[in-house]
């Protein structure tokens, strides 16, 4: 990683430290140290190819190791026992950096940039052979505590690459306008960040295939059997023989129908004929002295 560092800065001890940790990463980076912005001093404000981190770095007074336990609202401790700084209490560290990142970020907007991929860390060097842990934990979104010394900065490393899961988006032409933004003194050249491994321009996006959707032609109809083309044949017939015979019948009634037919008042008048009766004479039966029997 490239640093720069501010000419006339007098760094403590932790931040020595940080400068070696930094100097011997081997990703691209650019590590401006003691940075001022406006008002402000930072500890260190590191650049990537995907955003911006403000780190603020603090060492401790004694030898403390043991389980590190830190709060937003500023109560760290180390195995029980309040945490001893070489500079100032823990309270406010909080607050420090993100009234650090917050800088960084208005003057970027103040200079028309985007300043959405900006984070920000405490990063705290302990005594080299010491151990403290956790090495790292989050305080708020954004905001991280790191534990990194030139003997242990695993933790340090893996911030650095993942703090910001943007685009590799600072090139070359905008490291050195966000350089020129934060009035950095030492600014690197071209070639220095060439070298480092940022790209001289926006990667190009890769083009995607167009999806071409493949039309095929309907498959042809099965060609039926032999079976169902006796079938078809045969209801075809029965069809034209069923037509056939509505013909003959319709044709029939036609013929029998006369062509005079009779007025409804001839058929109507009906002759009754009486039969002539054949009926017996009845049989009259005679008392006796009765006359004319």
């Amino acid at each position: 990683m490239l640093v720069k560092i501010r000419p006339g800065a007098e760094l403590t001890g932790a931040e020595r430290e940080l400068v070696e940790c930094l100097r011997a990463y081997p990703s691209t980076g650019l590590a401006l140290v003691d940075c001022r912005v406006g008002d402000r001093r930072l500890g260190a404000v590191i650049v990537t190819p995907r955003g911006i981190t403000v780190l603020e770095v603090k060492g401790f007074r004694r030898r403390q190791s043991g389980l590190l336990t830190t709060t937003a609202e500023g109560s760290w401790q180390i195995s029980d026992s309040p945490l001893d700084l070489d500079a100032e209490p823990a309270n406010g560290l909080t607050d420090r950096v993100e009234h650090g990142v917050h800088a960084v970020r208005v003057a970027l907007e103040q200079a028309l940039q985007d300043s959405r991929h900006v984070s920000g860390a405490v990063v705290l060097v302990p005594y080299r052979g010491v151990v403290v842990r956790p090495a790292r934990t989050t305080l708020r979104p954004g905001l991280d505590v790191l534990v990194a010394n030139t003997v242990d900065a695993h933790e340090l490393r893996v911030y650095l690459e993942g703090f910001s899961a943007g685009p590799r988006e600072w090139t070359i032409d905008r490291v050195l306008n966000t350089c020129a933004t934060l009035d950095v003194a030492e600014v690197p050249t071209r070639a220095e960040l060439a070298e480092d491994g940022f790209e001289g321009s926006r990667p190009a996006p890769k083009p995607v295939a167009p999806q071409v959707r493949a039309f095929s032609e309907p498959a042809p109809p099965p060609d039926p059997g032999r079976r169902g083309k006796l079938v078809g044949m045969a209801l075809f017939a029965a069809a034209l023989l069923g037509i056939l015979v509505v013909f003959v019948v319709v044709g029939v009634a036609l013929i029998q129908d006369s062509p005079n037919p009779r007025p409804m008042s001839d058929t109507s008048q009906t002759t009754t004929t009486r039969a002539p009766s054949s009926a017996t004479p009845r049989k009259t039966e005679c008392w006796p002295f009765q006359r004319d029997c």
